[in-house]
């Protein structure tokens, strides 16, 4: 009877034992399970930051770059002398053209009796500079005086050319027509303010011009002849 007890109880204890293997098996598998999605689940959100990050930081670096292109940086001469105060400092702050920064042409204007002429100083120097005051120029040998510059003509602001551009100045010369008083110029001398290189002027046409030292008047250097301002 003992011997049977005892196989019983041995048989009941192995069978508890086996459960209690097969429930932990069963228990480790559930985990490992349930475990693994969660895994994928990091992995995919991590490369979602990092992808959403990498965007965010490529448009975040973008914007201050068309932020700083759309205000970009004023050049104060690209106006030519525009009003405002920041620009006519910065304008006036621009040193003065020299003869070696510019070519100075001259042209008649219009048509007969080719009372005026337009002189022309474009900048040649390949960097920008103040064109300032008007032209000193003196049209005969025999009258070693500037041609009067007409104050009405003076441009509100600096004349600032930037390489390869043009400012002009218009000149009178004459009354027009025949006068006992008038002299035939074939070149004559001009120039520039704040300088005291002489620039030798071709004049137009191949009699020259007619000159009346009396009558002569020159206007200020300006981006372009203005009606009104350059009539006399």
């Amino acid at each position: 009877m003992n011997t049977l007890r005892h196989r019983s109880t041995l048989l009941a204890t192995a069978a508890t034992a086996t459960a209690l293997a097969l429930s932990l098996t069963a228990c480790q598998g559930d985990t490992q399970t349930k475990s693994a999605p969660a895994a994928t689940s990091s992995a995919t959100g991590k490369a979602a930051d990092s992808e959403h990050t990498s965007a965010s930081g490529t448009t975040g670096s973008a914007d201050p770059a068309r932020s700083t292109e759309s205000k970009g940086s004023t050049d104060p001469t690209d106006a030519g002398g525009s009003a405002g105060s920041t620009g006519e400092q910065a304008n006036a702050a621009t040193r003065v053209c020299t003869a070696r920064d510019v070519t100075v042409t001259a042209a008649t204007q219009d048509g007969p009796p080719y009372t005026h002429l337009v002189l022309t100083a474009r900048n040649t120097s390949g960097h920008s500079c103040r064109l300032a005051g008007a032209p000193h120029i003196q049209l005969l040998k025999s009258h070693q005086q500037d041609v009067p510059a007409v104050a009405k003509s003076k441009p509100a602001a600096p004349v600032v050319l930037k390489a390869g551009d043009p400012a002009y100045a218009l000149v009178k010369l004459s009354d027009g027509g025949v006068d006992e008083d008038n002299e035939a110029v074939s070149a004559f001398s001009v120039r520039l303010e704040g300088d005291s290189t002489v620039i030798a002027v071709t004049a137009p046409g191949n009699a020259g011009i007619a000159v009346d030292p009396a009558k002569a008047l020159t206007g200020y250097w300006t981006f372009e002849l203005r009606n009104g301002a350059d009539d006399f």
